[in-house]
């Protein structure tokens, strides 16, 4: 393996820098001896990443799925039934400024399934200062993550940081639209929604609407973020990377035909995110984004 050069820097929203020394590699072979890995890339690499891994993995090692969407611990499961596989989520966004320098941008705790094997992991979190739950819920952890990242796609196309596009109102009712959308879907699934801010998630598009001092007043107490922050959907974009499109928006698309619902504006989200990976627009205003999705005053 290569080291890193310079090391890796790593800066937190609200705490002091930190460098460290770390070791790089592509090849999926160094796994060989592991007995945690932890995964996390992007939704549609999650399969070749499982058949990289099912070559080289010692039986009972454990996988943690440190990913967005709601599908990818059982594509991991069933290319490694040798392993087990544990259900994480990470709340907060992470964007990375430089080559080697990563910054958390927004507040939250990581998740984890409550199992014996995430034992390791909760030790070296918490070793480390770093904020970790076990959970019995993590299906339901990570739907209301995903109704959170629905504004993913609308932060990507304003082109702006997370803070300036949630601080205009306008913006914050395309997200509060397409959460609609998603709780109406999972409702007719019944699908249960863990409380992942200071607020139920059936309470965020309301305070999504509010006008903009109010908004400001109350968001800093739902969670932080601080003008370094934007989506990684943006930073897809930026790279010309496949996006998680799909398993955001796409999933709440498939969800509501399942249970007879409509989904008009997460399926424009859809359409202008894959015309953006084509080289389309990417810097609507707010205007211009409420009349591409149909909202209307």
């Amino acid at each position: 393996m290569d080291e890193v050069r310079g090391g890796l820097r790593v800066t937190q929203l609200d705490g002091p820098e930190a460098r460290v020394e770390i070791a790089a590699t592509t090849e999926a072979a160094v796994a060989a001896a592991a007995t945690m890995v932890l995964v996390a890339v992007k939704s549609a690499q999650t399969a070749e990443a499982a058949a990289q891994l099912a070559g080289v993995l010692p039986a009972g090692a454990t996988v943690v799925s440190l990913q967005n969407g709601i599908r990818n611990q059982a594509v991991l499961q069933a290319a490694l039934p040798r392993q087990r596989v544990l259900a994480a989520m990470v709340p907060f966004n992470v964007v990375r400024r430089e080559a080697g320098s990563y910054h958390r941008g927004t507040s939250g705790r990581l998740m984890i399934d409550d199992d014996p094997a995430a034992v390791p992991l909760l030790d070296a979190c918490r070793a480390a200062a770093l904020d970790i739950e076990p959970r019995r819920d993590m299906p339901a952890v990570q739907w209301a993550k995903l109704v959170l990242n629905l504004n993913n796609a609308i932060n990507a196309l304003s082109g702006q940081p997370l803070a300036a596009q949630l601080s205009q109102r306008a913006f914050r009712r395309c997200v509060a639209a397409a959460q609609r959308e998603a709780l109406d879907a999972l409702a007719g699934a019944r699908q249960p929604l863990a409380r992942l801010t200071a607020i139920p998630p059936r309470w965020m598009p309301r305070l999504l609407t509010l006008p903009d001092a109010v908004f400001s007043r109350l968001a800093r107490r739902v969670v932080a973020v601080d003008p370094h922050a934007r989506s990684s959907m943006w930073e897809d974009l930026e790279a010309g990377r496949r996006t998680e499109i799909d398993y955001l928006q796409g999933e709440i698309v498939a969800l509501a035909e399942t249970v007879g619902c409509k989904a008009p504006v997460n399926r424009a989200l859809v359409e202008l995110i894959r015309a953006a990976e084509a080289g389309g627009k990417r810097d609507y205003t707010a205007a211009q984004l409420c009349a591409a999705l149909g909202i209307t005053s």
